[in-house]
């Protein structure tokens, strides 16, 4: 159980996913005398330092450093691949490691409960740093995410990984996918989601190993890794160091009185270097906007490490790891006209739109609903649960509001795809669904409604009106307040499940720069991929819960989606999920608890 008593969220620990290794299948004979087929090969995994010596920097008006010592677990013979699964939110989260050969694939469990969550392997990697004369000044374990940022270890490796770029972090994930892609190496830093480390400026000596449990259950050599560290002083003002005020915000996303949540007063993502993290309250931003939540900056990391600032941002509360691929080897990959995004094992493709750009025209001819796959909206229960300080002047001066996250997925196995289309000097666009066969072609659409242009800093895009209706609910579980929030840009903002049917794990609009268009906009698409969904925080008057004239008592968050039902979808019953919540304090002074859902006890 999660207690609240005003506006403070405690930053979610990033954890990674595991890399494993097996021992390759024995060829038996079978009883008929004929040797049984051999199984899919196993990756040979190995831990290895891209160099002997990093260079640390620590910032004099804020020490500090993150530990990225360029450390890699690279997959040979094979690719590394797990996938992570619950059954429910009554079920412990559970992996097994997918070996493919050819068409034949098969699944070995790893032990229970070594994987806890969708974070990943906790204790992974072992960290141990002395300084000059010898004396430990650090030894703690770190998590390790297959998905982190990787490139390739070999020319004859594929030019693109086929694995999702982060592990996902969102309390109610139900499913993901890790991986290291054949002739690959994954970073075991672990990015923003690392805790930062106070040293002196100075010279130090860092071992790096795989945790005895993981080796000897996985088959992983004991060869641990050392590295020369030198850290030294910079100022932010201009000193030694690469992109100091981009790496002055990355700290700030972590700094406690900066931080009191996962939201920024700029509203949706900030890229590095802008600002927007100051005045954290509760879980999102309190001086722009009270929709998707925004994205920190990648934690500091070294120019050549791929952990920069990635592609695959959203605008979730939630901060994604860092790229799958570097920049160096994401070039060259688009210089040899190579695909980034759909590929073999993941996604067969048969339901994905043929574009992320709206037609040219809005159809013509009789609307139809065809008898194709469509996408299945599902609702996460709430979480990210406050009750924001009360404002002190304004309109709502003096009043208690809840606020709170919340996220519509889309289970498949097609995509939703929605065009927006305006007619000359008409304010709002017209709205269509949009159905397609197993070869990609449209073969049908029917009106859905409008979208609607939002003019608010930090929005600044076109929303889908009625995607998604959120209402407090009393103990009797009839309505007592509901939000204001009923319009929507949609975003693959979250990885709720890539075990599904058609999930994508590259989805496009992963972020408002790839969705929603601009106000001088005729047309506009919106997508939200199979596998994913789109958060957003409810944490400014007018969306968020008047709740100052409630009663203390029980109450339930309803998150609906698709409320009037003008989507079409393959199941509608699913739609609604509930969250409890018990209100309590006086006026002013309003506090909120947060009971488990079920196994998953987050806020």
């Amino acid at each position: 159980m999660t207690r609240s008593p005003q506006a403070r969220l405690g930053r979610s620990v990033i954890a990674g996913a595991a890399a494993v290794a097996v021992t390759a299948g024995i060829v038996a004979a079978a009883p008929d005398g004929k040797a049984a087929p051999a199984a899919p090969a196993a990756p040979r995994l190995s831990l290895i330092a891209a160099s002997q010596s990093v260079t640390l920097d620590s910032y004099k008006e804020e020490p500090g450093v993150y530990l990225d010592l360029g450390t890699y677990v690279t997959a040979e013979n094979a690719p590394l691949e797990l996938k992570v699964t619950r059954k429910s939110y009554k079920d412990p989260v559970v992996a097994a490691q997918v070996l493919r050969e050819g068409g034949r694939t098969t699944e070995k469990a790893l032990p229970k409960g070594l994987v806890k969550d969708f974070a990943g392997l906790p204790g992974f990697v072992q960290v141990t740093l002395t300084d000059a004369a010898g004396r430990t000044v650090l030894n703690r374990s770190e998590a390790f995410c297959p998905n982190n940022a990787s490139g390739r270890v070999r020319p004859d490796a594929p030019a693109t990984s086929k694995y999702p770029e982060s592990c996902p972090t969102n309390p109610f994930t139900l499913g993901s996918v890790w991986g290291v892609e054949k002739g690959w190496a994954a970073n075991t830093y672990a990015g923003v989601y690392s805790e930062p480390v106070v040293l002196k400026p100075g010279k130090y000596t860092a071992k790096v190993s795989v945790a005895k449990r993981y080796r000897d259950v996985f088959g992983i050599a004991d060869k641990p890794q050392t590295v020369k560290v030198t850290v030294r002083e910079v100022s932010s003002e201009g000193g030694v160091g690469a992109a100091p005020a981009a790496r002055r915000d990355a700290r700030a996303a972590d700094h406690p009185a900066a931080h009191a949540g996962h939201g920024t007063a700029a509203g949706h993502a900030a890229p590095a270097g802008q600002a927007g993290h100051a005045g954290h309250a509760g879980h999102g931003a309190k001086g722009g906007h009270a929709g998707h939540g925004a994205v920190d900056p990648a934690a500091p990391a070294a120019p050549t490490s791929g952990a920069g600032p990635s592609y695959n941002v959203g605008h979730g509360p939630l901060v994604p790891a860092p790229p799958a691929v570097p920049w160096a080897v994401k070039k060259q990959a688009l210089k040899a006209g190579a695909r980034m995004g759909d590929g073999a094992g993941r996604t067969d493709g048969s339901r994905k739109a043929p574009a992320v750009k709206p037609a040219a025209k809005r159809p013509t001819g009789k609307a139809v609903v065809p008898d194709v796959p469509k996408p299945d909206l599902r609702s996460l229960p709430a979480y990210g649960i406050t009750v924001s300080e009360p404002a002190t002047e304004g309109p709502d001066k003096g009043k208690d509001f809840l606020a709170f996250s919340a996220n519509v997925w889309n289970a498949g196995p097609a995509q939703l795809v929605v065009d927006g289309f305006r007619a000359p000097g008409k304010e709002l666009m017209d709205a269509y669904q949009y159905f397609y066969d197993a070869k990609g072609k449209q073969v049908g659409y029917t009106p859905t409604g409008t979208m609607e242009w939002d003019p608010r800093p930090g929005h600044e895009h076109w929303h889908f009106t009625d995607f998604a209706s959120y209402r407090l609910l009393k103990a009797d579980q009839k309505e007592a307040v509901r939000s204001g929030k009923e319009a929507f840009c949609l975003a693959n903002t979250d990885a709720v499940d890539y075990t599904v049917k058609n999930a994508n794990w590259h989805p496009y609009n992963t972020d408002l720069s790839t969705a929603c268009g601009q106000r001088n906009s005729i047309s506009v698409r919106e997508v939200l991929d199979v596998g994913s969904g789109d958060t957003y925080t409810q944490d400014l008057p007018g969306q968020s819960f008047d709740i100052t004239s409630l009663p203390n008592g029980t109450y339930y968050i309803q998150v609906l989606a698709n409320p009037e039902k003008r989507l079409k979808e393959t199941d509608l019953t699913n739609n609604s999920a509930l969250r409890k919540i018990v209100l309590g304090g006086k006026k002013g002074a309003r506090t909120v608890t947060v009971p488990a859902h079920d196994l998953v006890d987050a806020n």
